[in-house]
Protein backbone atom coordinates (compact mmCIF):
# COMPACT_ATOMS: atom_id res chain seq x y z
CA UNK A 1 0.00 0.00 0.00
CA UNK A 2 1.37 3.39 -1.20
CA UNK A 3 1.96 5.87 1.38
CA UNK A 4 1.91 9.73 1.68
CA UNK A 5 4.70 10.10 -0.84
CA UNK A 6 4.09 7.60 -3.20
CA UNK A 7 5.75 4.99 -2.02
CA UNK A 8 4.97 1.29 -1.72
CA UNK A 9 6.51 -0.43 0.95
CA UNK A 10 10.63 -1.55 -0.20
CA UNK A 11 11.12 1.98 -2.21
CA UNK A 12 9.36 1.41 -4.55
CA UNK A 13 7.03 4.38 -6.85
CA UNK A 14 3.57 3.53 -7.72
CA UNK A 15 3.93 1.72 -10.98
CA UNK A 16 6.58 -0.76 -9.39
CA UNK A 17 10.07 0.50 -10.60
CA UNK A 18 11.92 1.70 -7.80
CA UNK A 19 14.33 4.51 -7.48
CA UNK A 20 17.13 2.47 -8.35
CA UNK A 21 15.92 1.36 -11.51
CA UNK A 22 15.33 4.73 -12.57
CA UNK A 23 18.75 5.74 -11.93
CA UNK A 24 20.28 2.74 -13.92
CA UNK A 25 18.16 3.93 -16.80
CA UNK A 26 19.61 7.22 -16.49
CA UNK A 27 22.51 6.55 -16.35
CA UNK A 28 22.71 3.92 -19.16
CA UNK A 29 21.38 6.74 -21.12
CA UNK A 30 24.35 9.49 -19.88
CA UNK A 31 26.86 6.70 -21.06
CA UNK A 32 25.32 6.42 -24.96
CA UNK A 33 25.42 10.20 -24.52
CA UNK A 34 28.99 10.96 -23.58
CA UNK A 35 30.32 7.91 -25.32
CA UNK A 36 28.57 9.59 -28.58
CA UNK A 37 30.62 12.79 -27.83
CA UNK A 38 33.37 10.66 -27.84
CA UNK A 39 32.94 9.06 -30.86
CA UNK A 40 31.85 12.88 -32.49
CA UNK A 41 35.72 13.84 -31.21
CA UNK A 42 37.51 11.33 -32.55
CA UNK A 43 36.19 10.18 -35.79
CA UNK A 44 36.02 14.35 -36.81
CA UNK A 45 39.72 14.50 -35.70
CA UNK A 46 40.29 11.81 -37.52
CA UNK A 47 38.59 12.83 -40.39
CA UNK A 48 40.03 16.44 -40.44
CA UNK A 49 43.95 14.23 -39.77
CA UNK A 50 43.45 12.42 -42.83
CA UNK A 51 42.16 15.20 -45.08
CA UNK A 52 45.23 17.93 -43.43
CA UNK A 53 47.85 15.29 -43.39
CA UNK A 54 46.85 13.86 -46.99
CA UNK A 55 46.95 17.70 -48.28
CA UNK A 56 50.25 18.80 -46.35
CA UNK A 57 51.96 15.04 -47.94
CA UNK A 58 51.09 15.89 -51.37
CA UNK A 59 52.32 19.78 -51.41
CA UNK A 60 55.44 19.77 -51.87
CA UNK A 61 55.62 23.55 -50.61
CA UNK A 62 54.79 22.67 -47.10
CA UNK A 63 57.34 22.23 -44.32
CA UNK A 64 57.86 19.17 -41.94
CA UNK A 65 56.52 21.76 -39.20
CA UNK A 66 53.15 21.81 -41.42
CA UNK A 67 53.13 18.03 -40.89
CA UNK A 68 53.55 17.89 -37.20
CA UNK A 69 50.84 20.55 -35.80
CA UNK A 70 48.54 18.26 -38.29
CA UNK A 71 49.35 15.54 -36.08
CA UNK A 72 49.39 17.36 -32.77
CA UNK A 73 46.37 18.87 -33.31
CA UNK A 74 44.60 14.77 -34.00
CA UNK A 75 46.70 13.75 -30.71
CA UNK A 76 44.36 16.83 -29.46
CA UNK A 77 41.14 15.49 -30.58
CA UNK A 78 42.31 11.62 -29.23
CA UNK A 79 43.27 13.23 -25.91
CA UNK A 80 39.72 14.57 -25.72
CA UNK A 81 38.14 11.39 -27.15
CA UNK A 82 40.13 9.52 -24.37
CA UNK A 83 38.70 11.81 -21.57
CA UNK A 84 35.33 11.58 -22.55
CA UNK A 85 35.50 7.62 -23.01
CA UNK A 86 37.21 7.46 -19.61
CA UNK A 87 34.12 9.46 -18.21
CA UNK A 88 31.51 7.35 -19.46
CA UNK A 89 33.51 4.50 -17.53
CA UNK A 90 33.19 5.82 -14.34
CA UNK A 91 29.71 6.87 -14.86
CA UNK A 92 29.72 3.29 -15.70
CA UNK A 93 31.17 1.57 -12.58
CA UNK A 94 28.28 3.37 -10.61
CA UNK A 95 25.79 0.70 -11.98
CA UNK A 96 28.12 -2.17 -12.27
CA UNK A 97 26.59 -4.56 -10.97
CA UNK A 98 29.51 -7.56 -9.61
CA UNK A 99 33.33 -6.93 -8.86
CA UNK A 100 33.83 -8.70 -11.81
CA UNK A 101 32.31 -5.64 -14.05
CA UNK A 102 34.29 -3.17 -11.83
CA UNK A 103 37.50 -4.75 -12.75
CA UNK A 104 36.72 -4.92 -16.70
CA UNK A 105 36.06 -0.97 -16.00
CA UNK A 106 38.80 -0.23 -14.07
CA UNK A 107 41.35 -2.64 -16.78
CA UNK A 108 39.74 -0.23 -19.42
CA UNK A 109 40.05 3.01 -17.55
CA UNK A 110 43.81 2.49 -16.69
CA UNK A 111 44.53 1.61 -20.61
CA UNK A 112 42.81 4.50 -21.60
CA UNK A 113 44.43 6.70 -18.62
CA UNK A 114 47.83 5.60 -19.59
CA UNK A 115 46.83 5.90 -23.47
CA UNK A 116 45.83 9.73 -22.54
CA UNK A 117 49.32 10.15 -20.42
CA UNK A 118 51.52 9.30 -23.80
CA UNK A 119 49.20 11.34 -25.93
CA UNK A 120 49.53 14.50 -23.81
CA UNK A 121 53.50 14.05 -23.04
CA UNK A 122 54.21 13.53 -26.75
CA UNK A 123 52.36 16.59 -27.25
CA UNK A 124 54.40 18.48 -24.91
CA UNK A 125 57.51 17.25 -26.42
CA UNK A 126 56.60 18.41 -30.40
CA UNK A 127 55.76 21.76 -28.57
CA UNK A 128 59.30 22.03 -27.64
CA UNK A 129 58.30 21.19 -24.10
CA UNK A 130 56.67 24.27 -23.16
Amino acid sequence: MPSRDGRAEGGEIEGGDTLQEWLVVITRNVIVIIQAMALVVIATGTAEAFYKGCRVMFHPAETDWAFRRVWARYARCLVAGLTFQLAADIVETAIAPGWQDIGRLAAVAVIRTFLNYFLERDLVEARGGE
